[in-house]
């Protein structure tokens, strides 16, 4: 029996849905997230909760393709996040946010549970699946990430698949940022000089109501763990802002002793809390179940420091926790019987 465990409540550190589904051995899961925030039906359409909801099984049935077929739990990961990426939905890939310069700069990172092996990249612009080239990272350098120019050197170099900046636009996402900065009249200049700046709007880390970063974790017929990240990071953000998805620890974390972790939301919260590792820590040092110590991150990292967002846990026995301190989450999960499961709002 391998339990689903549900978000944790806005109020309390209690689990609020707890559900048991019995699964065949060799036991494989695969859970996917798209992004935490406001997300409930009165800012939903129905129209657009199908949207999520399809994406969301296709990226699971992406990666349980790769499982069922005995591949590893990192395969397994990149193929469910290429979908995520390659999808104007998320903010990912494809439909990526805007710089406060006008640009898209992608983020991401993967880690495996067995070797403790990690990748990331972080300001990347010409990848079309960051994830790919985070895996490129992991297998094919001495580094675990590579930025900005040279990240996209390394795209060229391993002959990954290249775009044109040009492909990342949506008109979407150009909105948000139009209002993100008239919103917030931000004014910027390269020597550091600026007005009603991020750390004078706080309101600023919500434009849009939700975060769309993406994330999946693994488990695999082997019994390894893994996890990844990707995201467009947030709207209107500065010049070289870095969040939590490529920062091994912070937004992704994979231990096969412990558990598999990626995180959403508020990205500086995430990275000082550690948040992805802290999970892993709490399993490991105070022998918590991973639903116990997920609760506990949320709780203390999260919703005591006013942060915002939510992850996705799989622990080395195939248990599912969801965490999030937001509205809602879109998310996801598959396991042997082939059938996905998505999800959209805390109920």
């Amino acid at each position: 029996m391998v339990p689903i465990v549900g978000a944790t409540s806005l109020l309390a550190q209690a689990s609020s849905d707890t559900r048991s589904i019995p699964v065949d051995s060799p036991a494989f899961s695969l859970v996917v997230h798209g992004g935490s925030g406001t997300i409930t039906r009165a800012t939903v359409t129905p129209e657009l909760e199908a949207q999520y909801r399809s994406a969301i099984e296709r990226a699971l049935l992406a990666g349980h393709a790769v499982l069922h077929a005995g591949g590893s739990s990192t395969d397994a990961v990149v193929a469910a996040i290429r979908v995520f990426e390659d999808d104007p939905l998320f903010n990912a890939g494809k439909g990526a946010v805007f710089t406060s310069e006008g640009k898209n700069e992608l983020d991401a990172s993967i880690m495996d549970g067995k070797t403790h092996m990690a990748g990331a990249v972080s300001g990347v612009t010409t990848a079309k699946n960051p994830i790919v080239v985070a895996r490129a990272v992991m297998d094919k350098s001495k580094h675990v990430m590579l930025a900005s120019a040279g990240a996209d050197a390394f795209v060229k170099a391993q002959k990954l698949e290249q775009v044109d900046p040009s492909y990342f636009f949506t008109q979407h996402r150009w909105d948000q940022l139009q209002s993100a900065q008239k919103r917030e009249m931000v004014e910027l200049d390269f020597d550091g000089k600026t007005e009603n700046s991020y750390a004078q709007a706080p309101q600023s880390w919500e434009i849009d109501h939700k975060y769309g970063t993406v994330g999946a974790v693994a488990l695999d017929r082997d019994g390894n763990l893994a996890a990844g990240t990707s995201t467009g990071g947030l709207t209107n953000k500065l010049y070289g802002r870095v969040g939590d998805s490529p920062v091994i620890g912070a937004g992704t974390y994979a231990d096969n002793a412990t558990v598999a972790i990626s995180c959403t939301g508020t990205g500086e919260f995430f990275m000082r809390g550690l948040v992805a590792y802290d999970v892993a820590a709490r399993m490991k040092y105070s022998k918590l179940s991973v639903s116990d110590a997920v609760d506990q991150t949320i709780q203390t990292e999260l919703t005591d420091k006013n942060g915002r967002g939510g992850l996705i846990a799989l622990d080395a026995k195939g248990n599912i926790k969801f965490g999030f301190n937001t509205e809602g989450m879109y998310r996801g999960y598959i396991q042997n019987d082939g059938k996905p499961v998505a999800m959209v709002y805390r109920d």
